[in-house]
């Protein structure tokens, strides 16, 4: 395994962890923890972003290149969280269960509109 996989599965493990129990601490209102697991959250995120920049310059490209594909596709991917993570908040939050799945499912689609973007079609 080279340097750079082994970096990237490393901060890619924790960061996930992270933010997963983050989610879990928020979402779940028998746990009581809301404030410290939207903390916990966010520092998962964070570690997952310095996987990303890491392994870049690790890979010897620039950091972020910004371009409007780019802005555009980061766009799309946020809204696409946000809208499957309001199903999943409408679920197991609200006691949703319709509606949730239903709002979930269009996050999905959302996301898996990336593929063609970052991808192309061929």
């Amino acid at each position: 395994m080279k340097k750079k996989d082994f970096v990237t599965l490393l901060l890619s493990v924790v960061g996930g962890i992270l933010f997963a129990l983050g989610m879990c601490m928020a979402l779940l209102p028998e746990w009581n923890a809301r404030i410290p697991g939207v903390v916990l959250g966010a520092a998962g995120a964070a570690v997952l972003l310095a996987m990303v920049l890491v392994r870049r310059k690790m890979d010897g490209k620039p950091a972020i290149v910004f371009n409007g594909k780019t802005v555009g596709a980061t766009l799309l991917g946020i809204f696409g969280a946000v809208v499957f993570g309001m199903g999943m908040c409408l679920v197991m939050v609200w006691d949703k269960l319709i509606l949730g799945v239903l709002v979930g499912v269009a996050g999905i689609l959302l996301l898996l509109c990336l593929i063609p973007i970052c991808k192309g079609l061929k």
